[in-house]
């Protein structure tokens, strides 16, 4: 079974190489929302198959992946003991941008069982892919907040990821099993 330490390896690993080409905004007007901004170094066609595909998902973000690109499909990571991630798919138009329902970490149970909308837009560039998440939904209240501030930082780990998985290639998850 696949240890959680790996994955706190891998973020060390990303955290060493100094990288701040993740951005974050905090939005309050007109809804409070996340913007997370990043442009990737690989063409679109790859990029789209990293967030739409388990083998690609399973290259950067975590061994463990249910991916089903349709409408009603689950994009969710399978942690260990139990925990999930991820979300359900609520739409999608090829090559351009995913609409899902996301799943707030098992800490924040009300926020989780509301969850919020999260829609990556893939865009083509000059240098690479650029991707966008702009995750709304927020509503008041001390969990609500404190949810919010939490995948401020959570989300952009997850663009740290994809960015690395792209400058470095794949992730070797049986190397970082074997790192605890």
């Amino acid at each position: 079974m696949f240890n959680l330490l790996a994955g706190v390896v891998l973020a060390a690993t990303i955290a060493a190489a100094g990288d701040k080409a993740v951005k974050v905004s905090k939005i309050d007007n007109p809804e409070k929302a996340l913007l997370f901004e990043v442009t990737v170094p690989a063409k679109l066609d790859d990029v789209w198959r990293a967030f739409t595909t388990k083998e690609g998902a399973q290259e950067w973000l975590w061994p463990d992946m249910t991916v089903e690109l349709r409408d009603g499909g689950d994009w969710i990571v399978h942690y260990p003991g139990g925990k999930t991630g991820g979300g359900t798919i609520v739409s999608f138009e090829p090559m351009q941008s995913i609409t899902m329902r996301a799943m707030a970490p098992e800490r924040f149970p009300e926020v989780r069982r509301e969850r919020t909308t999260a829609v990556f837009r893939f865009e083509a560039t000059e240098s690479g892919t650029k991707v966008t998440l702009l995750q709304t939904g927020w509503r008041q209240g001390k969990e609500w907040d404190e949810a919010y501030d939490y995948l401020a930082d959570g989300n952009a780990q997850l663009f740290d990821q994809l960015l690395y998985r792209f400058k470095n290639g794949p992730v070797d998850w049986s190397r970082l099993r074997q790192s605890k």
